[in-house]
């Protein structure tokens, strides 16, 4: 899989529905998201995800890819994602493999959300 690939497939996984997701990630997902029990796997991380609203937008940034071994992508980047009056940020990472060919499977993913930064002091 191409990086652009890598990175609308990602993208993907934001923006669109349920039935999207359920595809995409692996029964034997591990997560870990920013609200209790913070530490899913399986089908609980997929029930967890699936169930939230989409994000109408989601833009990832300070995007980077490795390749560790033939068919396994390991990425992690910056998302900034809105829903209405709703924004979020965080630092993430992936683990896709692929299954075969151009089946791919989301195996791992992590999410930092990103602290409100205190003003400076003058």
């Amino acid at each position: 899989m191409d990086d652009e690939r890598v990175w609308s497939f990602e993208e993907s996984l934001w923006t669109q529905g349920p039935d999207n997701y359920r595809e995409k990630v692996d029964p034997e997902v591990v997560m870990v998201l920013p609200q209790p029990p913070f530490v899913l796997n399986g089908d609980a991380a997929i029930a967890a995800v699936a169930d939230t609203p989409v994000w109408e937008r989601a833009e990832l940034s300070k995007r980077q890819v490795s390749r560790p071994q033939e068919g396994l992508i390991v990425i992690g980047y910056h998302v900034a994602a809105s829903r209405g009056e709703e924004a979020y940020e965080a630092h993430c990472t992936s683990v896709i493999r692929r299954l075969e060919h151009e089946v791919w499977r989301v195996v791992q993913h992590q999410q930092t959300p990103v602290l409100s930064q205190p003003l400076a002091e003058e």
